[in-house]
This record gives structure tokens, sequence and C-alpha cells, in this order.
């Protein structure tokens, strides 16, 4: 499949690389809305998205809209050596969380004080398996919009 974007924000942060499988899940994420992949035949829940179903090979799909809480699964505060526009940023947390509403459904981000938030804008001391989250949208650049993670109770 031929990426659709990839490369770096005007501050030097990678992009992710949209697919013609995952195009709809950045398309919500613009609206402000969190969907996950499904299969349209057996209805199971699908990340990351694919053109088959793993469990009935089925090419039907659709799109379920889900709550966007869930629990941090793991997380890992990366060391140096890293990507310039990511040193200026560190300590920096990427977060692994498994949604409520969607067992098994683990999507990768990073825990911020607020939408629009530096990468650490969370004190690392703060970062807990299992802390419930929420999700929130940024905008990286013109048309990229990802989601990241707000702490239930901060």
């Amino acid at each position: 499949m031929s990426s659709m974007m990839q490369g770096t924000t005007d501050n030097g942060l990678l992009l992710p690389v949209q697919d013609e499988d995952g195009r709809p899940f950045w398309e919500f994420a613009a609206r402000g809305e969190l969907r996950v992949q499904a299969c349209a035949d057996c209805h199971r829940l699908r990340f990351p998205p694919r053109p088959c179903c793993p469990r009935c090979q089925s090419f039907a799909v659709e799109w379920h809209r889900v709550s966007g809480r869930g629990r941090v699964w793991s997380y890992v505060l990366p060391h140096p050596p890293l990507l310039p526009a990511y040193a200026e940023q560190a300590p920096y947390n990427v977060v692994v969380v498994e949604l409520t509403d969607a067992p098994g459904i683990r999507l990768v981000g990073n825990l911020v004080a607020a939408p629009d938030a530096a990468l650490d804008s969370v004190d690392p001391s703060r970062l807990r398996i299992g802390a419930p989250v929420r999700v929130t949208f940024a905008e990286l650049a013109p048309g990229v919009t990802v989601p990241r993670w707000l702490l239930e109770r901060p």
C-alpha cells in the first residue's frame, strides 16, 4: 500500500503515515472522533486497520465510534539519542492505551496536560500502569490530527 503522507512538521516532529486502510481513522480524528475499524460481517473490532478480517477473512469494513476512555497499558520514557525535535522535549512519555469499550485494542500516543500541550507537559512521576485516561486530539500540521491522552483524574 502506498503511503499518502510522511515526513515531519515544521518543528521536526514526525507525521503519521496514512494508507488506504487507515485513512478513515485519520479523517475521524480530524473531526474529533475516535473510531476503530471493525468487520462488517462478524463485527469484530481490529486495530491497526487492515483490509481483511483476521477472524472470518471478510473484506467488508465498518468503523465503530468508541468512547475514547481507556487505561494506560504500558509506557516508556525515551532516552537519548533522539531526533533533535524530540530531544528538545525530553523527558516525554509514549503510552500504550487499552480502550475500555474495545478490550484488546491498544493505541500508542502521548499523555499530555492539555490537547495542544508539549509532549513533556506531564511529570513522568505521574505515569502509572492502569491509570484511567481519555482521548483528546491535537493538530500536528494542517490536515494531520492525532489522538493524545489526558489523565481522567489529574
